[in-house]
């Protein structure tokens, strides 16, 4: 089977890898980013079009608030860091998620960074920030919803097409494989709508150890999968 097109990323794992070194969560976040300019590598490389990575949960400011400000510093710094980086090597950057929750300063960067990669074609980086899988649900049904009582469109017209080009995805492939680094077996309310076909891969390997190696591991899974999208295997076997 062909590769993946479109891979989501649950990077977890950064405060269990820094608390086996002796060393405090926020550690583990910083160190984490390398793994990051690995998977943008690995993807640009192998011809995968989309690449989203969940940041930061609509869930994660209930965290302890200095790790919720080491991530958002970690944010600013990447954002400054790595834009240019991306632009220079063709790819789009995009942060997907509720941004208005943002400080003006970093709302302002993210735009800023989505401008200067906008016609970017070697890869598109999601980048799921302030992001949860209901919250895209929802907001999209909240536009659609508008849409009706302006006299867009009647609610006879909503389809499952209507609902992906309102999702924060909208226009990319259908999401092919899901990883989930840490150890944990579970979606966390990210792209519950994206999810419905994809193919899911969980790995104990934490974050900030996740390479370019254990990428490839991940899709050469992929590919011994047989994709049925609700037909028997005998369907999907004929030529």
């Amino acid at each position: 089977m062909p590769g993946p097109q479109h891979v989501a990323i649950i990077m977890d794992g950064n405060g269990r890898w820094a608390q086996k070194k002796g060393k405090i969560r926020t550690f583990g976040h910083k160190a984490g980013v390398e793994s990051v300019r690995a998977v943008v590598r690995f993807a640009r490389q192998n011809n995968i079009q989309s690449l989203t990575l969940f940041a930061f949960s609509s869930e994660n400011w209930k965290r302890p608030e200095e790790e919720v400000s080491v991530l958002m510093e970690l944010f600013n710094l990447v954002l400054n860091n790595e834009a240019k980086r991306l632009h220079k090597n063709g790819v789009r950057l995009k942060v997907i998620g509720d941004v208005s929750a943002f400080d003006d300063k970093l709302t302002e960067k993210i735009r800023k960074a989505e401008a200067m990669t906008a016609d970017n074609q070697e890869l598109v980086l999601n980048i799921a920030a302030n992001y949860g899988g209901r919250w895209d649900i929802v907001n999209a049904a909240r536009q659609i919803s508008e849409a009706v009582s302006e006299g867009k469109m009647t609610s006879s017209e909503i389809t499952e097409a209507t609902f992906d080009s309102h999702i924060s995805t909208a226009g990319l492939p259908e999401l092919d494989l899901l990883i989930r680094t840490g150890g944990e077996h579970r979606i966390s309310n990210f792209l519950l709508w994206q999810c419905a076909y994809a193919e899911l891969y969980f790995t104990d390997v934490l974050w900030p150890d996740f390479s370019e190696d254990v990428f490839q591991q991940a899709v050469n899974d992929f590919k011994q999968r047989q994709r049925r999208f609700g037909l028997t295997g005998e369907q999907v076997s004929v030529p």
